[in-house]
């Protein structure tokens, strides 16, 4: 029995005519072909690395519900009353706790987006104070009693 097959990741005449035929229907197939006969002899191990990391995610996924149904967030509670009213009270704490957390991170939050605002403000102001220098009128010349014109290239298009 042969075990090669007809269709491999290969130079051969079965995938080169499939190339062909892939471009002069849809060039796109031609390229995935093409692709094929590339880099076909990578997808074993492509196959297994995408396999193993989506067993692992998985894996985690059962993890975390154990965990969850062993430490309270299910229904399963270990029998002793002593120890699942400790870790009740403790689980009520850590609660307590992460509520502080999240009011603290909000209020630094605002917090620093009004230092934010400050910030920007201060240089908005900054900003229009040199905006109005270097716009402030020109002063007169007193010999002459009206205000000095620049004349320069460009200043009228008809000079030039």
């Amino acid at each position: 029995m042969n075990t090669s097959a007809l269709i491999r990741p290969a130079w051969t005449p079965a995938t080169i005519a499939l190339m062909v035929i892939g471009f002069m229907v849809f060039w796109p197939l031609g390229f995935a072909m093409l692709a094929y006969i590339i880099w076909g002899d990578r997808l074993d191990g492509f196959k297994r690395d995408v396999n193993r990391a989506t067993d692992g995610i998985f894996a985690g996924c059962r993890r975390g519900s154990d965990k969850a149904a062993r430490w309270g967030h299910g229904s399963a509670r270990t029998g002793n009353v002593a120890f699942d009213d400790w870790r009740e009270k403790e689980l009520e704490r850590l609660n307590e706790e992460r509520r502080k957390l999240d009011e603290m991170l909000t209020q630094f939050d605002e917090y620093a987006r009004e230092l934010r605002r400050a910030k920007d403000q201060d240089e908005f102001d900054r900003f229009m104070a040199n905006r109005n220098k270097s716009t402030a009128p020109t002063k007169t010349d007193p010999s002459t009693g009206t205000t000095p014109t620049k004349r320069g290239k460009g200043s009228n298009l008809l000079d030039d």
